[in-house]
């Protein structure tokens, strides 16, 4: 297991199975897109390390019926739907905030077109740490998850960040409040800003999306080299672009549905193995069949 992965397992508090279940975790944030400095500078800390992931939880868990459980009646089985842990500080010189998602929620969440989860699935090659068999299934079909939906979703997120731009809203950090005081904005929202705006383009007018595409663009942003005006002037032209852009890319409205839960349990079928003799384990079934047959004994008394 790579190094990174073991500090976080170290650190945090995951469940017992999620170690020997993960199948994908990828370094998110400015080093996916490119845009980190290797010494790292007034907003950029090198030191920080975001990872993103999803694993295959215990078949009763994905599959409640199987341990006999009815939906709504008695008692709620396990559930699991995402491990997150912040600010794990490692043995190594990093800090670590990491999400691993079950493998049903992280593909739900992908075909919802969340900005963050398409990101996780495109990230550059040297930025994934971890890929099993299963991971690879779905990274190599990442463009299944493509569709115009994911530029309303990622221009949404794009408004919201220019909103919080023009009202000088920051994280709080004494290092973006030194940003702010010093460039007039969030020179870290104002990136995240262009970068949506720009992967959200890519997406349509290309049916791909390379991460790093725009680095110098964004690493200029983050340097200071930009006024929010300009930021903000640039911004409403790329918008007008991608009016035009919607109407004529070639992706769908929305992803393929029934595609995607194939390829979901085309994922968990080479995690758990053929479900061909899948059989419903019913609670107490002995007791069951004791009383089925009393029940008959009783009726020829």
């Amino acid at each position: 297991m790579n190094s990174h992965i073991n500090q976080i397992l170290t650190k945090g508090n995951p469940p017992k199975w999620l170690e020997n279940n993960l199948h994908y975790v990828t370094i998110m944030g400015s080093m996916a897109y490119n845009c980190h400095h290797p010494q790292g500078e007034r907003s950029i800390k090198i030191s920080d390390m975001d990872l993103y992931g999803f694993a295959i939880p215990p078949k009763h868990i994905v599959f409640p019926h199987t341990a006999g459980y009815l939906h709504n009646f008695g008692t709620s089985p396990e559930n699991f739907e995402q491990w997150q842990q912040h600010h794990m500080k490692g043995d190594i010189g990093y800090e670590y905030d990491a999400t691993i998602f079950s493998i049903v929620k992280y593909f739900d969440l992908c075909m919802a077109g969340n900005p963050n989860m398409i990101d996780s699935l495109f990230t550059p090659d040297n930025c994934v740490l971890h890929k099993t068999s299963v991971g690879a299934i779905a990274r190599d079909n990442r463009k299944l998850f493509l569709s115009k939906q994911v530029k309303v979703k990622m221009c949404a997120y794009a408004y919201s960040q220019l909103r919080k731009l023009q009202g000088n809203v920051h994280a709080g950090s004494e290092t973006r409040q030194a940003d702010i005081k010093e460039n007039g904005f969030d020179t870290k929202r104002g990136y995240h800003t262009v970068r949506l705006i720009l992967q959200a383009e890519q997406v349509l007018t290309e049916g791909d999306l390379d991460l790093t595409a725009n680095a110098e663009i964004l690493k200029d942003i983050r340097a200071g080299n930009w006024t929010l005006d300009e930021l903000k002037d640039y911004f409403m032209h790329k918008e007008k672009l991608l009016d035009a852009a919607y109407h004529t890319s070639k992706l769908p409205n929305k992803p393929d549905e029934a595609v995607i839960k194939q390829l979901l349990l085309d994922c968990l079928e080479q995690h758990y193995g053929s479900f061909s003799g899948a059989e419903i384990v019913m609670p107490n079934k002995h007791l069951s069949l004791v009383a089925e047959v009393q029940a008959v004994l009783d009726k020829y008394k």
